[in-house]
C-alpha cells in the first residue's frame, strides 16, 4: 500500500513539474487550439501573382516580394514573354492553372493588359490589382490606350523616335523587337528615381515585340472579377487622366500616388500596402 502511495505522489508531482514547464511556454491546449487556427488562417492567404510590364522583367517586384513574404504571402513572380498580348496571356493563364487556391492577380503596365485576358473564367483568382497599368476593354490595344500625351505617343507616327527596331526569329513580316531608347526610358519610365538608375534600367531591359503593343485585347476579366487600380501622378508613359479613364470604366477601386511609371520600384511600399488591401477584402 506504501509502495503505491509513493508511486502516486511521484507521478502527481511529475505531472506537476511537466505543467509548470510547459505553462511558461504557453503550451496549454487553448494555445495551441490558436496556434492551429492562425496556422489555418495563415495557409488561407491568397497567393500573390505578380505579373511585370513591357521592358522589364521579374526583379521590377523585388521590393515589393520581400515585404509580401515578411507578411505571410506566399508570392510568384510570373514569366511575362513579351510577344504578344494572346500568346503573353495563355502563357499566364497557363501558368496559373498551376497555383491552388485563392489567387491575387497584379500588373504592372502590359501586365495589366495581360492579367485582364489571362484571367477571364479563372474561378481562383479573387481580385486583380493593377498597378500604373492598362485596363483593356476588348478589342483596345496598348497603343490605343497610351494616350497622345503619353512619352510613347511619338512612336506611332515614327517608330524611330521612341524605339530601337531589330529583327527577331519567326516575327511576322514588318514586325521588330522593340527597345525604348535610353533617353525616353530615364524620361519616361524613371521620372522619380535617380538618373542612374534609370540608364541602368533602360540598359538592361529585355525587348517587347510590337504585337504586343498592337494586339486588340479579349474579353477582360474585370467584368467578373474584383479590380484595383494604383495610380501613379507623375506617370509619363500611361498618364494619369487615361489611367483614370481606364479604372472607371472598367469599375475598379482606385488610388493614387505620388509615383512615375515605375512607382513598383521607387515606392514598393505603397505598392505592396495596397496590393495587401486588396487581398484581404472580401468581395
Amino acid at each position: 500500500m506504501l509502495v503505491h502511495r509513493i508511486r502516486y505522489a511521484t507521478a502527481v508531482t511529475a505531472a506537476a513539474a511537466a505543467t509548470a514547464v510547459l505553462l511558461p511556454l504557453g503550451l496549454t491546449s487553448a494555445t495551441a487550439a490558436t496556434a492551429t487556427t492562425t496556422a489555418t488562417h495563415r495557409a488561407a492567404k491568397p497567393t500573390i501573382v505578380l505579373v511585370h510590364g513591357a521592358w522589364a522583367d521579374g526583379s521590377s517586384w523585388s521590393g515589393e516580394v520581400s515585404r509580401l513574404q515578411h507578411d505571410g504571402y506566399t508570392v510568384a513572380v510570373a514569366p511575362n514573354p513579351l510577344r504578344g498580348l494572346s500568346s503573353d496571356a495563355d502563357y499566364l493563364r497557363d501558368y496559373l492553372a498551376g497555383i491552388d487556391g485563392p489567387i491575387v492577380l497584379v500588373g504592372h503596365s502590359y501586365g495589366g493588359a495581360v492579367i485582364t485576358n489571362a484571367a477571364t473564367g479563372n474561378a481562383n483568382v479573387k481580385a486583380l490589382v493593377y498597378i500604373d497599368a492598362y485596363l483593356p476593354d476588348a478589342t483596345q490595344t496598348v497603343a490605343d490606350l497610351s494616350g497622345k500625351d503619353s512619352a510613347l505617343a511619338p512612336a506611332v507616327t515614327s517608330p524611330t523616335s521612341v524605339f530601337t527596331l531589330v529583327n527577331y526569329p519567326g516575327a511576322p513580316k514588318g514586325v521588330y523587337d522593340t527597345y525604348v531608347l535610353p533617353d525616353v526610358f530615364v524620361r519616361g519610365f524613371a521620372g522619380d528615381l535617380s538618373p542612374a538608375t534609370g540608364a541602368q534600367l533602360a540598359a538592361s531591359q529585355p525587348p517587347t515585340s510590337l504585337i504586343a503593343l498592337g494586339e486588340p485585347s479579349g474579353t477582360p476579366a474585370w467584368e467578373t472579377i474584383p479590380s484595383w487600380d494604383l495610380i501613379g501622378t507623375k506617370d509619363k508613359i500611361i498618364p494619369e487622366a487615361q489611367q483614370v479613364a481606364m479604372a472607371k470604366h472598367a469599375g475598379a477601386r482606385t488610388q493614387k500616388f505620388n509615383a512615375s511609371h515605375l512607382g513598383i520600384i521607387s515606392q514598393p511600399g505603397t505598392v505592396t500596402s495596397f496590393i495587401e488591401k486588396a487581398a484581404s477584402t472580401e468581395g
